[in-house]
């Protein structure tokens, strides 16, 4: 029997030349969702924006696009315009999904909050909705973030539908299903010559220039260590609303020798860089699965992170990395702990190195086909 599959998605997409553009882990995800069906419904907002190198195409033969108007509840003239649009946003989210096979919501988000109301009038198709934020239930998220995790949540509301969350956590409802993201193949995996400190030390960020991500922090603790006569070098690859003051922050405090701003880079580049780092720093403030900290580790890069949703448990509560606040001297500390001793920095990427090149896009696909025909348990 042929498979259609309709993914609900808020991520904004662009068009060229009859190929679907958007942002490269979702459309890489979403490609091997698309190797186990004949055909998939896309619904999500368009962009007219020039597409930029971390956007890529969709690879599947038979993809139709849905477009629906973005919306967001910032402002009262929002709002208002969001009574007019909402409606036929929810309109167009039944269409689709009275058309699936199966049918994958993309949360938390403006969109996937109405997909999770929708959905309730489809109580015996099969779903799965991936939650790509932080599912930790202590944490403090905005109320429709709080709404979208209660409904997955609810069973009888959200029937016949597995939920993949980020990390591993108590009392859950019984479709919570902890799942994972993976970047890299099998084939890709090498051996990385043993990285030492004695030189430059070589970090890296990697990520949007947003408040929530703290790019300058990591600004900040690489301009300590080098006012300590350290030897170090920090490449930044992201662009967002805060690149402007960090590039501003760079320059009157001499860094630019030090500090050196990429902006986006295709995941080639990004993936060589972190070959070549010793340290990614990483301080943000919330995330779901921070794919760049698994990609670091995959690449004997060590993770310095905050220790927010699932990152405590990716590092092994800081066996396979280092957990540190958001403090400029507790960063620098750490980092000069691990330049002292070698050799726990040497067991720690090891054991980073070993548990990331477990989750390979070879297992993540097996485990979305599993899901799609419901014989998933993990």
């Amino acid at each position: 029997m042929k498979k259609k599959l309709t993914i609900i998605t808020h991520t904004l997409h662009k068009i060229e030349k009859n190929n679907i553009f958007a942002y490269e882990p979702y459309v890489r995800e979403i490609n091997l969702w698309g190797e186990h069906v004949d055909e998939f419904i896309l619904l999500a907002p368009k962009t007219l924006d020039e597409i930029n190198p971390i956007e890529v195409a969709y690879k599947h033969p038979k993809v139709k696009f849905v477009e629906i108007p973005a919306f967001n509840i910032t402002s009262l003239k929002n709002i208002i315009k969001s009574i007019f649009i909402v409606p036929i946003i929810v309109w167009e989210i039944f269409s689709v999904m009275n058309k699936a096979d199966h049918i994958h919501l993309r949360c938390p988000g403006n969109i996937g909050l109405l997909g999770c109301f929708v959905q309730i009038f489809f109580p015996k198709k099969p779903k799965t909705a991936k939650y790509a934020g932080n599912w930790d239930p202590k944490s403090k998220q905005p109320l429709s973030y709080r709404l979208q995790k209660w409904m997955l949540s609810n069973t009888f509301l959200t029937r016949n539908c597995k939920v993949l969350v980020y990390g591993e956590w108590e009392n859950q409802s019984k479709n919570i299903v902890p799942f994972f993201t993976a970047s890299y193949k099998e084939s890709e995996i090498v051996d990385i010559q043993e990285k030492n400190l004695n030189n430059e030390i070589n970090f890296m960020y990697v990520g949007a220039f947003s408040k929530g991500k703290q790019p300058l922090l990591s600004v900040k603790a690489v301009e300590k260590l080098k006012n300590e006569g350290f030897n170090v070098k920090l490449n930044m690859y992201g662009f967002g609303d805060e690149f402007t003051i960090v590039k501003e922050y760079i320059e009157t405090n001499s860094l630019t020798n030090t500090v050196f701003l990429h902006g986006n880079k295709s995941k080639e580049d990004v993936k060589q860089a972190y070959k070549q780092a010793h340290f990614l720093l990483f301080i943000s403030k919330s995330e779901g699965w921070p794919k760049v900290v698994a990609e670091a580790m995959f690449w004997s890069c060590l993770p310095i992170s905050s220790p927010v949703s699932c990152v405590p448990f990716m590092l092994d509560y800081g066996n396979r990395g280092v957990l540190v606040e958001s403090d400029v001297n507790l960063i620098v500390s750490k980092i000069k702990e691990l330049v002292k001793n070698q050799t726990a920095y040497q067991l720690k990427i090891e054991e980073a190195k070993k548990w990331s090149q477990k989750y390979t896009l070879e297992l993540f696909s097996n485990s979305i086909k599993e899901l799609l025909i419901n014989k998933i348990s993990l």
